[in-house]
């Protein structure tokens, strides 16, 4: 069993994303060929936003999102310590410094009721985090950076696009909505590639200046940038993927809910899903006790495991000691999250396989 099946994905969508694929090679425009304005429109499209401005990875996305808020050296960026380290490592690269904001217990998302004790006068922006396919409360948030001389807000989304937050599209709920195509996100390429969303036209400018190094017109460099693009094949291959999109979301959901029944059944913590939000179930996490163990023995039996994430940003080396506000909670979730296989193409009967092995597992 696959932790991702993206091999039967790969098998319904094959003839589409050869054809994609060869019209690519046969125009040869592989840098801002036509296909990557095409995904941009479809994208902007889905989410509502007015603007996609396709990159070339998750991470890029956020970087260039901060580059364009003019992040400075010193400047403190609120996010979560309970995330990937791109998360992170977009602020320190700037010379800003993140401030950690613990998260909720039973969604591992940002705690929105501890954000404004965490505001100073060095606060620039705030950059919540979307996990296991699941917004955090995205009104709240704004709420508060409104609050404060509208904080601009950065919906670290790369786990949730197609999720919805109060029938809204994730990557559509703030100033910035950024996400990622990396091959095991639910709408994922075959290499890396990303995406910015955002209303304002002054900054999309600025983000579709910024990933061509800086050029506003060709050889003329407005700004500071980066070789941020994504390639156009990438863009073919995620426009053919993107018509059985809606169904991948349906499918998806269909067994979360089917792994949320089954874990409750069986007393087995897991990540909890708010009734107001619908997730994508990105990864389906649970929650156990002495996971190393549980691991080997779902191994054992076949079943393959993930964690996501074991160490929190603040007991990273690299970033340890930049922000000492407590996290209990991310602490103790570090230590108990496990992700089970998750895909659209999962069957019924591989499900039941995985829930009877874990139920084994935790009760040896």
């Amino acid at each position: 069993m696959d932790f991702i099946d993206l091999k039967t994905q790969y098998a319904a969508l094959k003839d589409r994303i050869a054809e994609r694929m060869q019209h690519v090679l046969d125009h040869g425009q592989y840098i801002m060929g036509p296909e990557v304005a095409e995904l941009e429109a479809a994208l902007a499209d889905r989410t509502g936003a007015r603007h996609c401005i396709t990159v070339s990875s998750g991470t890029e996305a956020l970087l260039i999102s901060l580059m364009a808020l003019n992040l400075q050296p010193g400047d403190e960026v609120i996010t979560s310590p309970f995330t990937f380290a791109a998360t992170a490592e977009v602020i320190v690269l700037l010379g800003g410094k993140p401030v950690w904001v613990d998260v909720e217990a039973d969604t591992g998302l940002i705690d929105a009721t501890q954000i404004e004790a965490a505001i100073t006068p060095r606060t620039r922006a705030i950059m919540p985090v979307s996990l296991y396919g699941q917004t955090p409360d995205m009104d709240a948030i704004n709420a508060i950076a409104a609050r404060h001389g509208n904080l601009p807000v950065i919906e670290d989304a790369a786990q949730s696009f197609g999720a919805t937050y109060r029938d809204r599209q994730s990557c559509n709920l703030s100033t910035f909505g950024c996400t990622s195509f990396f091959p095991s996100k639910p709408l994922g390429c075959y290499g890396d590639g990303g995406a910015i969303f955002t209303s304002d036209d002054a900054l999309a400018q600025a983000c579709r200046e910024i990933r061509l190094h800086g050029q506003s017109k060709r050889y003329t460099h407005t700004r500071v940038g980066v070789g941020g693009r994504m390639d156009t094949l990438q863009c073919a291959i995620v426009l053919a993927k993107l018509e059985r999109f809606d169904w991948e979301v349906q499918e998806r959901l269909v067994r979360g809910q089917l792994y949320n029944a089954a874990c409750d059944a069986a007393g087995i913590a897991r990540i909890h899903q708010r009734a107001e939000r619908t997730s994508v179930f990105g990864q389906y996490t649970v929650r156990v006790a002495q996971r190393e163990q549980v691991q080997e023995r779902l191994k054992a039996a076949g079943i393959p495991t993930a964690v996501h994430y074991p160490v929190p940003m603040h007991r990273q080396p690299a970033y340890a000691g930049l922000c000492d506000r407590p996290t209990p909670v991310a602490d103790r979730l570090a230590g108990e999250v496990m992700s089970l296989p998750m895909s659209a193409d999962l069957t019924l009967a591989q499900q039941d396989a995985v829930m009877q092995a874990l139920r084994d597992a935790v009760a040896a």
